[in-house]
């Protein structure tokens, strides 16, 4: 004689999809049901309330009313070292052959100049340099050109051309998001190579 267990009163459901029954309670196998799964195991104990059925080892939970994941001190980010960072790039030497220095002379932007004009300390005033080493700036700057780079073709979309003034003024605007949208982008893409660890 088969015996047949039955779970009580619980529909499941295999993986094709298909529902079937358990229900708790031995009985013979002379009756048949085609929802009815038959076990000659005995029935697991349900699991404990400290650990759920899809639990993984090693899985992070965080506690209620606390936002995602902290960071701890071992695992965060070395800060950016700009100046070995660009004596890594060889930037000086690559400005140098490219005859940026003396391109810049000739416009009267020498070192004296820039030291006249108090520029370093407007630069630290601005923030300049703790935004290269931010680790948002070049997401930021992307985003930026790529909004310039939308913006300049859709003035000229919307703008009627209906006298000389707003043709000029979308020949204007257009020229400024191409040419700032194109430098946004460069200064992304420099920024994100100086932030570059190695």
């Amino acid at each position: 004689m088969v015996m047949v267990m039955e779970a009580s009163a619980s529909i499941f459901s295999n993986s094709r999809g298909s529902p079937f029954i358990f229900s708790s309670s031995t009985q013979s196998s002379a009756t048949f049901s085609p929802l009815l799964v038959k076990s000659m195991a005995t029935p697991k104990p349900l699991p404990s309330v400290s650990r759920t059925v899809g639990s993984r080892k090693n899985s992070t939970v965080f506690p209620l009313g606390e936002p995602g994941p902290r960071s701890s001190s071992g695992t965060a980010t070395p800060p950016v070292k700009l100046l070995t960072r660009m004596e890594q790039l060889k930037l000086l030497s690559k400005a140098e052959k490219a005859g940026l220095l003396s391109a810049a002379e000739r416009f009267g932007f020498s070192l004296s100049t820039i030291e006249k004009l108090g520029l370093l300390s407007k630069a630290e005033e601005f923030g300049v340099l703790s935004a290269a080493t931010d680790p948002g700036t070049p997401g930021a700057l992307l985003t930026l050109s790529l909004g310039l780079l939308l913006l300049g073709p859709l003035f000229v979309y919307l703008v009627p051309e209906d006298n000389l003034g707003l043709v000029g003024l979308q020949v204007v605007v257009a020229l400024f998001c191409v040419l700032g949208g194109s430098a946004g982008f460069a200064a992304s893409s420099f920024v994100s190579n100086l932030q570059k660890l190695k």
